[in-house]
C-alpha cells in the first residue's frame, strides 16, 4: 500500500495496523495524519512503547497515557481509580496512536483496552476509540524479564483479534539511499543473509568517521553505554557536580520502580556534557528523550541548566517518579530527570534516523537487534562498526510469520479500500492547484503582502529561526514576533508548531 493511501484510510476512521520496514515512512505518514485528523476537530492521543520513541510523534508512552505504569496485571476497577484529569483525557480521546508496537506485549495491549472500556463504560474494543498501531515486527520484540510477567507480540492479544485493524503496509523505501545497505537489510528480514552481505559489513569495521565529527554511538548493553558516557564526562576540564536520588516506600517497591525509571540513582554531571531528559515536563518545556547540552549551573540551587536541540534553555529540578497500586502510593524516586547521552543503547535508538554512527554488535544478545542498528543510518558510508556476532544478524522467526501474514492482509486490504485512492490523489494534488492559480495574480498578491510583512514567502534562514525561539521562550507575543520578523502572524504560529509542536499555540 502507498503511503497517500495509507493515510486516507486512516482518516476514514478505520483503526489501522500500520506496518512495513525500516525507513519505509511510518512516521511520517503518522505525523501527517496526526495533523490533518487534530484540524478536523478530533482529539488525537499520540504514544508509543518507550519515552525516546514517543518524542518522534510528539507524544508520551501509552503506559504514561493510559495510567498503567509499571504494572504487570489490573487491579479490580482500575480504570474508575484513575485521576479524574487521566479520566477526562481518555474519555475525550477520538483517536489513539501507539508508535512502535513491536516492543509492547500483548497482555498490555489487552490492560490499555480494559482500561479504555471501564473508564469509557463501553464495552467494545477501547472503548469505541479509533486506534493506530505502527511499528516492524522485524524491530526490536517485548523484553521478557525473569522477574516480571512474559508476553509476546500485540497480535497474539485478546484485542488484537476482536479489533481486527485494517493492515497498511508500506513497502517503498524513503531513508536509505545506498542499493548495497538496502540488499543487506532485506536480507536479514527474509533470513538470507549471503557471505557477501557479512564481508561487505566486516569491511566497516574499524573504518574511522572524520575528525571532529559528530556520530552517534550505539550499543547493545546499559554497561557499555554507562562506561563510555562516564569516560567522555571525565575528558571534560569542568567542575563536577553529583545529584543523589531521594526515595519513599518500602525496598521492595523501590526496587520495582528503579526499574523503570531512567534516571541513575547517583548522576554526575558537569558544563558541557550531552544530555538526555527522561522524563516529560509538566510545563512541555521538554520531552522524555529530548537531547541537550549543560551550559551552566543555576546559582544557589545548583540545578543543572541545559540548552535542548529544540533551542530551550532550561534550568532542570528534580521530578517525581511513583509506583501506584490503584489509589496507594506505594513507592517514590526524586532525581534530576536527566541521564547522560553520549552513547545510547540499540533500543532507544528505534525510531530515529541518523546522519552517521558507530555502532558496537559484538554483544547483540536478541534477534532483530541488529537489523535495528544498521538500519538507523542511510548508507553504508556513514556506518562505523566496532564488532558484529551472529546474533546481529538473524531476524525472529515469529517476525518472519507475522510480516508475511500482514503484508498479505495488506495486499487485500489495499484492494478493499482502492476507492480511496482517488481521494488520495487529489489530496496529494491540492497544494498544486493552489500554487497554479494565475501566476501573475499570485506574484501581485505576495508583492501585496510584503507591504506589510517583507518576508511573507521567503524560506527562513537560521539566524531568523533561532531568534524565533528565543524570544518566544522569553515570552514575545505572537504579533510581536510577526511585526519582529517581518511574517504574517498565521506564518509564524505555523513555524512555532514545527519547532514546539502542535500545541504550543493554545
Amino acid at each position: 500500500m502507498n503511503q497517500d493511501l495509507a493515510l486516507e484510510v486512516m482518516l476514514s476512521g478505520e483503526s489501522v495496523c500500520l506496518t512495513g520496514p525500516a525507513g519505509a515512512g511510518k512516521t511520517f505518514v503518522l505525523n501527517q495524519f496526526i495533523r490533518l485528523a487534530k484540524s478536523d476537530g478530533k482529539h488525537v492521543s499520540v504514544t508509543a512503547t518507550t519515552g525516546l520513541a514517543a518524542t518522534h510523534v510528539g507524544g508520551n508512552t501509552i503506559h504514561s497515557w493510559s495510567g498503567i505504569g509499571v504494572h504487570d496485571s489490573l487491579p479490580k476497577d482500575f480504570g474508575k481509580h484513575l485521576s479524574k484529569s487521566r479520566q477526562e483525557i481518555i474519555l475525550k480521546t477520538n483517536v489513539l496512536v501507539i508508535d512502535e508496537i513491536s516492543m509492547l506485549h500483548d497482555f498490555r495491549l489487552d490492560m490499555v483496552d480494559e482500561v479504555c472500556r471501564q473508564v469509557r463504560e463501553k464495552d467494545e474494543p477501547f472503548g469505541g476509540i479509533q486506534v493506530i498501531l505502527s511499528g516492524d515486527f522485524f524491530q526490536l520484540p517485548p523484553v521478557n524479564r525473569g522477574d516480571s510477567r512474559a508476553g509476546g507480540f500485540v497480535v497474539t492479544s485478546d484485542v488484537w483479534q476482536e479489533l481486527d485493524p485494517a493492515i497498511c503496509y508500506l513497502a517503498e523505501q524513503h531513508r536509505q539511499d545506498d542499493e548495497t545497505l538496502l540488499e543487506i537489510l532485506n536480507a536479514l528480514r527474509s533470513g538470507d543473509i549471503r557471505r557477501r552481505h557479512a564481508e561487505q559489513l566486516l569491511g566497516r569495521v574499524g573504518v574511522e568517521p572524520p575528525k571532529n565529527a559528530v556520530v552517534t554511538e550505539l550499543h547493545t548493553v546499559n554497561v557499555d553505554v554507562d562506561r563510555i558516557n562516564e569516560a567522555r564526562l571525565d575528558e571534560l576540564n569542568e567542575d563536577e557536580l553529583m545529584y543523589t536520588q531521594t526515595t519513599t516506600g518500602a525496598e521492595s517497591y523501590v526496587e520495582s520502580l528503579q526499574r523503570s525509571v531512567l534516571a541513575p540513582s547517583n548522576l554526575r554531571l558537569k558544563k558541557g556534557a550531552l544530555v538526555m531528559a527522561v522524563k516529560n515536563s509538566a510545563e512541555r518545556k521538554y520531552a522524555n528523550g529530548s537531547l541537550g547540552t549543560v551550559v551552566d549551573f543555576a546559582p544557589g540551587t545548583e540545578y543543572p541548566i541545559v540548552e535542548f536541540l529544540s533551542g530551550r534553555t532550561v534550568s532542570m529540578v528534580p521530578d517525581t517518579w511513583e509506583l501506584r497500586d490503584g489509589d496507594k502510593k506505594r513507592a517514590s524516586i526524586s532525581q534530576i530527570p536527566l541521564r547522560l547521552a553520549w552513547a545510547i543503547t540499540v533500543h532507544k535508538s528505534q525510531g530515529m534516523t541518523l546522519d552517521a554512527a558507530r555502532i558496537d554488535l559484538r554483544k547483540a544478545f536478541v534477534e532483530g537487534m541488529g537489523y535495528v542498528a544498521l538500519s538507523r543510518v542511510k548508507s553504508l558510508d556513514n556506518l562505523y562498526l566496532t564488532g558484529i556476532n551472529q546474533m546481529a544478524l538473524r531476524a525472529s522467526e515469529e517476525a518472519r510469520e507475522i510480516d508475511a501474514a500482514l503484508k498479505t492482509r495488506g495486499n487485500n486490504d489495499a484492494k478493499r479500500f482502492s476507492h480511496l485512492q482517488k481521494k488520495a490523489d487529489a489530496r496529494k494534488k491540492q497544494p498544486e492547484k493552489k500554487s497554479k492559480k494565475g501566476a501573475s495574480g499570485w506574484s501581485d498578491k505576495i508583492a501585496k503582502m510584503r507591504e506589510t510583512h517583507p518576508n511573507a514567502y521567503r524560506p527562513w534562514q537560521t539566524a531568523d529561526d533561532a531568534l524565533l525561539k528565543q524570544d518566544f521562550q522569553n515570552g514575545a507575543s505572537i504579533k510581536k514576533l510577526s511585526q519582529q520578523l517581518g511574517r504574517h502572524e498565521g506564518s509564524i504560529k505555523m513555524r512555532l508548531q514545527k519547532h514546539f509542536g502542535e500545541d504550543v499555540i493554545s
